[in-house]
């Protein structure tokens, strides 16, 4: 029986080919490439052997076909771009005609060469494609897309993304750019962005720089992209390692959160108040007077496509927000620093609105939610007399049908060697529904 001859899917871009590879390669009938693989090939000294059997296909398709229809009378070789089954043809090529009729002969990987220039590990980052072919009308089902680049530097303070001329590194910098926008913290999340671009090439370039400054500019193909999350470092040598719950997972102590001077909802209080919320799965929420943002961050993890503002107005709360949200590895939570009404009249429309501090503003805040929000629901926390009657007033202004509870804790502490039960400040809990007019 003769044997099926074998296609050669022959790596190159960084290194001279290796003796192996090399003979597969000068013992082929056939040399499959295209025009951008040529143009590095012609810098081989294999190259001047070969030239004569070179045929350049204008698509992958085209070149595949061809080795279907060839491949078992012909020995062929096909030029790849560095390693053939790191997102490479090499897959495509196994699954059209099997393991048994293939051999690969890998050269390093862009993101090998990447990592190298910029004098970085590649220990333990994230890799990921976002080259949906090479057809736009073909165009292939990407395991993570665009939108998600945010919420995977939230779990990893390093990624390596392939790129292609959609998503390409101005895009990937305007998501990021837009998702945390400079300037509204000083201690915003930062990340680092390097571009590496026509690596292999004599003009390969590299570019460092911050989102906001890699989104305005253009870059050659090919190019790939590594970016750095460095707030998780620093986050984790200032308040210690990022917590590991699970997202979901209802009930985060109030010891978990950083907060300042016992300033934070209550564990019995939140629950209560986010049981109060009946959170949707998408859609808006407000936290008004968000404080430590533990509301914001229990409600962002129970749903993590609802979109969550956490509006506060004093800078130490504001850094305290901006550590939670690190701390916990959440995406979903926008800071917004100022002082509500005024605060909220550019934000969208929300969906619930929890309110834990109003700034003596009550009416006017109750008023702009009842004008901006459609069917939804607003709860008020609050422990003063003074307050619960400017929140009551204020609904009675309004569309708002409410209904009010008071939450009375009690929490054991062992006095001596006996436990007794110690009272915490009652909290009266004001729940509004809207019904528009």
């Amino acid at each position: 029986m003769q044997a099926v001859n074998k296609v050669h899917v022959i790596g190159i871009g960084f290194r001279p080919l290796d003796r192996k590879a090399a003979d597969a390669l000068l013992a082929s009938d056939v040399v499959l490439a295209n025009s951008r693989l040529l143009d590095v090939f012609r810098d081989y000294s294999e190259y001047n052997a070969v030239k004569d059997k070179i045929i350049v296909h204008k698509s992958v398709y085209e070149m595949l076909d061809y080795i279907r229809d060839n491949y078992r009378g012909k020995k062929i070789a096909l030029l790849a771009a560095g390693d053939p089954m790191f997102f490479g043809i090499g897959r495509l090529v196994i699954e059209r005609f099997g393991k048994d009729a293939v051999e690969i002969y890998p050269d390093l990987s862009s993101i090998q060469a990447a990592f190298s220039k910029i004098r970085e590990t590649s220990q333990n980052a994230l890799l990921v494609s976002l080259h949906g072919g090479p057809d736009p009308a073909k165009r292939r089902k990407l395991e993570y897309e665009l939108d998600d680049i945010p919420s995977l530097l939230a779990e990893h303070d390093k990624i390596a993304i392939l790129t292609d001329k959609v998503n390409n590194p101005a895009r990937i910098a305007e998501v990021l750019a837009s998702r945390y926008r400079k300037g509204v913290l000083p201690y915003a999340p930062t990340f680092v962005m390097y571009v590496c671009e026509k690596l292999g090439y004599p003009d390969e370039k590299i570019t460092e720089g911050a989102p906001e400054d890699i989104a305005g500019m253009s870059f050659a193909d090919p190019n790939v992209v590594i970016i750095k999350n460095t707030t998780a470092q620093q986050c984790n040598s200032a308040v210690g390692a990022i917590h590991e719950l699970p997202l979901h997972v209802f009930g985060i102590k109030e010891y978990e959160f950083q907060h300042t001077k016992g300033l934070i909802t209550k564990d019995e209080v939140r629950a209560v108040t986010i049981h109060k919320l009946r959170l949707p799965q998408k859609g808006v929420l407000w936290d008004i007077g968000a404080g430590s943002g533990s509301v914001s961050v229990e409600a962002a993890r129970l749903s993590p496509d609802l979109k969550v503002f956490a509006v506060e107005k004093d800078e130490e709360q504001l850094n305290n927000i901006v550590v939670n949200i690190n701390r916990f590895n959440i995406t979903n939570i926008e800071v917004v620093k100022g002082e509500a009404p005024e605060a909220l009249r550019a934000l969208p429309s929300p969906d619930r609105v929890f309110i834990g501090g109003s700034g003596g503003r009550m009416d006017a805040i109750v008023n702009l939610i009842s004008e901006k929000m459609g069917s939804g629901i607003i709860v008020i926390n609050t422990i003063t007399i003074e307050t619960l009657n400017e929140a009551v007033h204020s609904f009675g202004n309004s569309n708002f049908i409410f209904e009010l509870s008071e939450i009375s804790v009690s929490r054991s502490k062992m006095v001596g060697n006996k436990r007794h039960m110690s009272a915490l400040n009652p909290v009266f809990v004001i729940t509004g529904r809207n019904e528009p007019a």
